[in-house]
């Protein structure tokens, strides 16, 4: 019986390489399945604590949390494309005389669509929503909380890749909305107190760029935006920066960047002559720099 077994195993096994043998190429590649999605995830987390005993210096003890996570689902298939990421940060400042204060707090979901017209040319659809997770405080007083405010935005228009990680969208059609939840923060942020949407329609310009060398990754997204129905003139600007360096196989720096100018946003500005206090617009600008935990999985190219 074992004999047998051993004649039915060998002939199965020579079958099986003749059948190999006897395969061109082509048949091999189509005996794959193609793979059309490329998914990757990085999370990012930073930590540091201070306490203070008898310090004559002087000083406030406090924890601080900072984390950051960027997740990407790419497809392509023939003609078409369809990109997707979703970044979320959130961290924190846990002073043990002054309490607790946010200081960053993000979510941005960006989606772009495409259909290729020519070499290095696309039709496309863009998506951008960007908001925030929690209530956000200046001196004590809210200043910001989930969709309050929230800006959703959607372009028609055409999408040119000149280089591998180079992607200019220029989308003449783009209908953009401002949402804020809470009445008593509308007007901070450009809507009436009664105005829980506000629709705007103009043209935008998004350029995003990524380099990934070894140990270093740099990813930017700049967005102009003209809105057509109330001064076109006054170009509303959105540019994030991130890099990050990998010190080891688990711990890296990062550097994070934003830049905001938005006419139609309030922000307390103080005259450098006479110190006083007014609201005007101005540019926005945020730095965030951690040393901490990274742990990624998948392709994010």
């Amino acid at each position: 019986m074992r004999r047998l077994f051993i004649i039915i195993f060998l002939a199965f096994v020579t079958s099986v390489s003749a059948f190999a043998s006897g395969m061109t190429e082509e048949d091999s590649l189509a005996m794959i399945k193609p793979k059309y999605w490329k998914a990757g995830a990085a999370v990012n987390i930073g930590f540091s604590q201070l306490s203070l005993t008898n310090w004559a210096a002087g000083g406030y003890g406090q924890l601080s949390l900072n984390t950051f996570a960027d997740v990407v689902a790419n497809y392509a298939k023939d003609k078409i494309i369809w990109n997707n990421e979703l970044q979320m940060g959130y961290g924190f400042i846990q002073s043990f005389e002054t309490g607790y204060k946010k200081n960053d707090d993000r979510l941005i979901l960006d989606s772009k669509f495409g259909y290729k017209a020519a070499e290095k040319l696309y039709l496309s659809a863009v998506y951008n929503l960007r908001t925030q997770f929690a209530a956000g405080y200046t001196d004590d007083v809210e200043v910001s909380n989930i969709f309050a405010p929230a800006y959703m935005s959607l372009g028609l228009g055409i999408d040119y890749n000149p280089f591998q990680n180079v992607s200019i969208n220029v989308a003449p059609l783009t209908g953009k909305t401002v949402m804020v939840t809470k009445p008593e923060l509308r007007t901070k942020y450009g809507n009436a107190e009664d105005q829980f949407c506000r629709f705007e329609l103009g043209a935008q310009v998004k350029i995003d760029a990524k380099l990934n060398v070894q140990n270093f990754n740099f990813g930017t997204s700049l967005i102009l935006f003209s809105d057509y129905l109330n001064k076109p003139q006054n170009i509303k600007v959105t540019w994030d920066a991130n890099v990050e360096a990998a010190v080891t196989r688990w711990f890296s720096v990062t550097l994070r960047t934003n830049l905001i100018y938005d006419d139609t946003v309030i922000i307390q500005k103080k005259d450098r002559r006479t110190g006083e206090l007014y609201e005007a617009p101005g540019v926005q600008f945020k730095e965030l720099f951690t040393i901490g935990l990274t742990y990624a999985i998948g392709s994010k190219r």
